[in-house]
């Protein structure tokens, strides 16, 4: 693969007037900077360059970030889809360090899914998610008399914008970015089943939440729109109540109900 990104360089020294010929050209994606191995791409990772000939690149940028390199990729290299996967899982590590792509002040977390709960399996890396979450609001209770009436079901968005940067091993076919399933390196073979996990990116203090709505209530997860996707994966964590690892103390039903105000759903 190496020879990929030293060829995306050579076609380069085609731009311009170098040739002759008049040669057309076309605007394509190239490495603004180095891009290194299993590096999660954002924007500020490419930039644009008029190539002369075909060579199967890239035209806009959307078709590029959030997808994951399987080589270094050099400064000035035409970014082409064999360079890349859709899923970290699917890059071969070598000689790197296999990290998960992580910004600054956030944790990596797997939750469970399924058919029902999980979109029927169309979550894939790259894409966000939201979470509803759903039961009886006498867990909320702050005595031990219930409330007279019928069960009062309660349901809520508790999350958003979460990014997905990993899928459990029943993960269907994953082939390169781009790829057609043929040809390209990397190529999966095709597993049955449903994803069975998703591994999400949070803060430590979500972290805990989330792992209390696991233990007492219904999760379910929704798709966000492709078109409402954040326009890069955040740079750091900038929650000012839980910039860190030790701002996360621990979490209740009270504070859960405090922060989230299931109790005040009408």
């Amino acid at each position: 693969m190496a020879v990929l990104a030293f060829g995306g360089v050579f076609l380069l020294g085609s731009i311009g007037g170098g040739g002759g010929g008049g040669a057309a050209t076309a605007k394509v994606i190239v490495a603004k900077a180095d891009i290194p191995l299993r590096h999660s791409i954002v924007d500020a990772d490419l930039d644009f360059a008029n190539v002369s000939g075909n060579v199967g690149a890239f035209a806009a940028k959307a078709d590029v970030i959030n997808k994951i390199t399987q080589i270094k990729i050099t400064k000035g290299a035409v970014i082409t889809a064999d360079m890349l996967a859709s899923d970290i899982n699917n890059v071969l590590g070598g000689a790197a360090p296999a990290y998960l792509p992580l910004a600054s002040g956030f944790v990596a977390m797997t939750i469970p899914t399924g058919e029902l709960q999980g979109v029927a399996g169309h979550i894939s890396v790259g894409d966000y998610i939201t979470v509803i979450a759903s039961a009886n609001v006498t867990i909320f209770n702050t005595t031990s008399n219930a409330p007279a009436g019928p069960p009062k079901i309660v349901s809520k968005t508790v999350f958003s914008n979460l990014r997905i940067i990993g899928l459990g091993p029943a993960a269907a076919t994953v082939a390169p970015a781009g790829s057609s399933g043929a040809g390209g390196g990397g190529t999966a073979a095709p597993t049955t089943g449903v994803t069975s996990s998703l591994t999400i990116e949070l803060s430590q203090c979500d972290a805990e939440f989330f792992t209390w709505f696991l233990n007492n209530m219904t999760l379910r997860y929704t798709l966000q729109s492709y078109k409402d996707y954040l326009k890069a994966p955040p740079a750091d964590n900038s929650d000012p109540n839980c910039p860190d690892l030790t701002k996360a103390i621990g979490v209740n039903q009270y504070t859960v109900d405090r922060r989230f105000k299931f109790t005040g759903v009408q």
